[in-house]
Parts: structure tokens; sequence; C-alpha cells
């Protein structure tokens, strides 16, 4: 689970967002088993007035680290993680989720699929979160580049960009211009964290800018003066950023704007140990290469393919979609709430890295494995952060308080310069978040309220 930050940073006054009901959430349970981490049921759950002994306080337990399925692990795609996971450190996880983004840009807009009237090009967005060193993020991204070296060397060397990533330099570099030029642009952040900075101010450009990249490629003018235009584009995106990054700076901001959620977030950590290193065998690597080069060509022989689903492929789409369309609460809601679009986009990816126009079964159940970890991927890294700064200096005071905190003791926390009413529905909307408990105890004829961390 994400560590959390000790101070807020939003203005104090800001106004709550929406707090779901107990009954939502309840409502919501079961339907997400599937896609929530097991959890052992808790044999001290909190009192009710009648149970006089407060439940213990939260112990701290290690995060859940996210398994990738093997049905993630399909065709050409599959081929390459097994080719290389056992000659490398690097999480599988990580290299499939590179190999896919940057196919997707590779193969350009042409490839898309349709929801309504909305296009939906294959370009993704794909965060990767690890420790430094140990995540081994950049020798995955290294492995991926050598194999596309062997697929379309001028791609890799014209429209793989990693410099720093800005709202002015992206929109130069995909400009209209006449003669056209090449509207595919692969932008490598290996440094999210001064990304995310940029992100958080409110007036700032990028956000806006990146939101519509992935919609549609449109890229609104910034520059009254020169009036650039970017239409068309087609960008996609991997990051890298460590966890103490993305704690000290994602979550210290509402991140409700629209961007987490077009984003992949993906836990690495390093898989193997390896002291002398390791190489996947050049046959197997030329091989894949290969195959992978008639995708491309069989993607890129149509100004535009458009994908759809067969009979047993839509049965399951239909089986998902309301727990891939549900809005979770929290930060993890934030970063997770367009698993349709994702599962669309990466079902159409697996589809076409077989040659085919039809997304098939196989495809859709490798799509939603790739999203089962990402989801559960953000579960590890938001937790229960709630993005409200009064709410989760609330839960991070009463977790690190084994005791719990009474309502007194919480209003201190703020010095008062917090009034009641907010604190009350932080303090709700932790309660329906599943984060905190109120324990009811009687000391001298009156009712006090002692907050506590609920066991997870």
């Amino acid at each position: 689970m994400a560590a959390n930050p000790t101070q807020p940073s939003q203005d104090l006054n800001t106004p709550a967002p929406y707090v779901p009901t107990t009954a939502e959430v309840e409502h919501r349970l079961a339907q997400l088993q599937s896609l929530l981490p097991q959890r052992k049921p808790n044999p001290n759950p909190p009192p009710t007035p009648e149970q006089p002994e407060p439940p213990p306080a939260a112990s701290p337990q290690p995060p859940t680290h996210p398994q990738l399925d093997q049905a993630a692990l399909h065709g050409p795609a599959g081929r390459i993680v097994n080719s290389l996971a056992p000659h490398t450190e690097a999480h599988p996880a990580a290299l499939l989720l590179q190999f896919l983004a940057a196919f997707g840009n590779l193969i350009g807009p042409g490839p898309h699929c349709m929801v309504e009237s909305t296009r939906h090009a294959l370009n993704l967005f794909v965060v990767l979160v690890g420790d430094s060193s140990k995540g081994r993020k950049g020798t995955s991204w290294n492995l991926i580049a050598n194999l596309f070296a062997g697929v379309d060397p001028s791609w890799l060397s014209t429209r793989v960009n990693n410099a720093r990533l800005t709202a002015s330099g992206l929109v130069r570099a995909l400009r209209d211009q006449q003669p056209p030029t090449d509207r595919r642009l692969l932008a490598l952040s290996e440094e999210f964290a001064t990304v995310v900075h940029s992100l958080k101010r409110g007036n700032g450009h990028l956000s806006p800018l990146l939101r519509c990249a992935w919609d549609n490629g449109n890229l609104p003018t910034l520059d009254m003066h020169h009036h650039l235009r970017a239409t068309g584009t087609h960008l996609s995106l991997i990051a890298h950023i460590t966890q103490r990054e993305l704690t000290q700076t994602f979550q210290r901001h509402q991140a409700h704007n629209g961007f987490a959620n077009r984003c992949l977030w993906t836990w690495v950590e390093r898989s193997n140990c390896l002291p002398g290193g390791g190489s996947a065998p050049p046959h197997e690597l030329s091989a894949i290469a290969d195959t992978v080069r008639r995708a491309v060509a069989w993607a890129t022989a149509r100004p535009e393919i458009l994908f759809r689903r067969d009979e047993e492929a839509q049965k399951l789409w239909v089986d998902c979609y309301e727990s891939l369309s549900y809005r979770h609460p929290g930060l993890r809601g934030a970063a997770t709430s367009r698993g349709e679009a994702q599962v669309l986009r990466l079902s159409a990816l697996y589809a076409a890295l077989d040659s085919s126009e039809i997304v098939c079964l196989p495809h859709l159940e490798a799509a939603y494995a790739v999203w089962t970890y990402c989801y559960r991927s953000a579960v590890r890294l938001f937790g229960l952060a709630t993005g409200d700064p009064i709410a989760d200096r609330i839960r991070e005071a009463v977790e690190a308080s084994p005791n719990g905190l009474s309502r007194n003791q919480i209003s201190r926390l703020f010095y008062g310069h917090v009034n009641s009413e907010r604190i009350e529905a932080a303090l709700e909307q932790l309660a329906a978040f599943g984060a905190l408990a109120a324990y009811t105890e009687q000391t001298g004829g009156r009712h006090s309220s002692l907050w506590l961390a609920v066991q997870r």
C-alpha cells in the first residue's frame, strides 16, 4: 500500500468531493471480487454499543503484490515476455505493458475501435511505479527498445522522444506542417516526477494536452501569438516514477481531473536475481521481431482498420462491463475509472498482434488480465487515499495511533483552522470508504466517539 503524506498541501477549506454512502459501497462489493485482492475476514470487527470492547488498532501489513495472470501472455506479446523474463531482472509486467504501448504507437492511428460516435485509437499511457534502481524500469525499456530496433529502427530513432515532457515542446513536435509529417510520437518520460509537478499546477497546459492526446489526438492551441495547431496526432506515453515520488507529488493534490484514469498504473519490482546479467537467445528475439514486423505490416496496410468483437468475446464483454465501468471511491477510483476504455484498446492491440480485425475471446481475456493487474497496482499504490487533504490527514493520524483518536484529538490536528462540519464530512467519507470505524464509549454518563483504523 502506498506511503502517505503527513501534511495537507491543499487549501484546508477545499469543498469535500462526493461522499458515497455505505449502502452504495456495500452494494458494489460483491461485483468487484474478481478485481479486488482477496482479504481474510477480520476476526475482530468493530463492536456495536452493545459490545463494550473496542476493536484492536490496525497493525501495519505488507502491501499486496499484484500478480500477472497467465492469460495476459497471449500471442506475440506473451512470447516476448516468456523469452525475455528468464534472462532479465526486469518485471514481466514492465516488459508487457511497454511492449504494448510501443506497438500501439508504431502502428499509428489507423487501427481503432468505435464506441457509439467516439473513436479510440490504440495509443496507451503506461506509468511504471517501482523503487529506484531496484525496480529495473530502465532495464525493461532498454530490452523493449532493442527488440523494436529489429522491427522498425527508423521509428525508434525518430518517433521515440525522451526529452522532458512540456506543453510547448509537445505541440511543437506534433504541430501541423506542410507537407504533412509523421503524426506518431512515443513520449518516454523516465523522470516522470517532474511531469507530475507540472500537472499539479492548476493553470498549466500539459494536463489538458495529454488528455486531448489520449482522447482524439487533436491538441488545443496554446500560443495565441503563433497559432500553433496539432491535429490528428498519435501520442503514446511511457513514464517511470518511484513509489516515494508518486506519494509526495501525485497524492498531495486533487487527482480527479481525468489524467490519472487515462493511465495504466503498473507496479514493478525486480523479478530475478542475476549477478552476471543475462541475455535472451538471439534466434528467439529475431523470430519474435519477424512476427511483430508482420503484424505491423498488416496493421498499416490500410488507412483504417475497425476492430469488432466476435460472439464469445461480446458475451464476456457484457458480463464484465458493469464492473469495468464502476467508479470506485478515493484516488484509486480516480486512477481506474476508465476500465472499459482501457480494456477496449488493449483487446484490439492483442487482436492486431494476431493480424486479426476480429477481437476474439483470448484477446479480450488477455486485455482483462492486463487491466486486472493495473487495477490491483492502483489499489496497492493509492490504497485508501481519498485525494481530500483533510480526510487523508485524519486517516494518517488515526492509522498512526494504536489506540485510535477521539473527536477532540482529531480536531486538534488542524489547530482550529478547519471547522467542525468539514471534519465531520471527512470522517463520514472515511467511514463510507471503509478506512475508519467509530467506537462509541460511555464515560461518566456521557458518550464519546473514538475513531480507529479498520484492520485490512
